[in-house]
């Protein structure tokens, strides 16, 4: 007897296939969106705040936007703002420093330490040209502080001085509490209604944009005690000050800031 198998000739078994449910992948993407509304729309507000935030990461791109734009005003809110990436402790004491080129250590500062940073950043050295300017006109400068002649370690940190010196050399401004009268890289002083022995104290600061979402609108980078920030705070004291101050010539270049660090480093 023959036991060998016999040979199947003809179509292979199919399996039957499954009819697939045409709602299943509409039921579970209506449910992912649906957890994700109940989850993510709580978040929203703070996704939005953090976007229009005074932080790092939004004066960092600040900052680069500033710099692509290239002129002297932004420049200036570029290098002011980069300041308020800077660790400094509140410190109006008196330094002797050396001149020209002289600054007080820099994890310190106050206000006029700001502007004097920002300015020095773009190759401008306010220190020497305002102890020049007192030199040869020391009369017309402020003298409340009972000084016989010019002192190159304090006079152009103190803002009295700097508000003097902008408004002989630069644009002296209107004063006013509308937004459209100041510009970016002004330089704006105030009057705070508090200060050393409850008189009234000096401050100074420059305008800037807004972080994120808030750009058009005029903010201030300034050191009001607790070393520089990023503030909404250009109308909050009365204003007694509205400076616009480019050199003569003009901010040193990217190339001479550069070709500057580089000569210094190799001294």
């Amino acid at each position: 007897m023959n036991l060998s198998p016999i040979e199947y000739i003809g179509p292979a078994p199919r399996k039957k296939k499954r009819r697939r449910n045409p709602f299943g992948g509409l039921l579970l993407m209506l449910i992912v969106v649906g957890m994700s509304f109940v989850f993510v729309r709580p978040l929203l507000p703070f996704l939005k705040a953090q976007q229009s935030a005074a932080s790092a990461q939004n004066a960092e791109g600040a900052i680069n936007e500033l710099r692509t734009a290239g002129d002297p005003a932004s420049r200036l809110a570029a290098a002011a703002l980069k300041r308020t990436l800077a660790e400094v402790v509140y410190d109006p004491a008196y330094y002797s420093i050396p001149y020209p080129g002289g600054d007080i250590p820099s994890g310190k500062g106050m206000a006029a330490d700001v502007v004097i940073r920002s300015y020095r950043q773009l190759g401008v050295d306010l220190q020497q040209l305002v102890h020049e300017d007192m030199t040869g006109n020391f009369r017309m400068y402020p003298q409340f502080w009972k000084m016989k002649g010019p002192d190159s370690n304090i006079d152009h940190r103190r803002v009295p001085n700097l508000q003097r010196f902008f408004s002989r050399h630069g644009d002296d401004l209107l004063l006013s509490r509308v937004s459209e009268d100041y510009q970016i890289g002004d330089v704006v002083a105030w009057r705070l209604p508090f200060g050393e022995n409850g008189q009234a104290a000096s401050h100074i600061g420059i305008v800037v944009p807004g972080p994120g979402a808030k750009k058009a609108e005029k903010w201030v980078v300034h050191n009001i005690g607790t070393g520089p920030e990023w503030e909404d705070e250009l109308f909050s004291y009365e204003i007694v000050g509205h400076y616009r101050f480019v050199p003569e010539g003009g901010f040193a270049s990217e190339e001479e800031l550069r070709d500057r660090v580089l000569t210094v480093a190799t001294e």
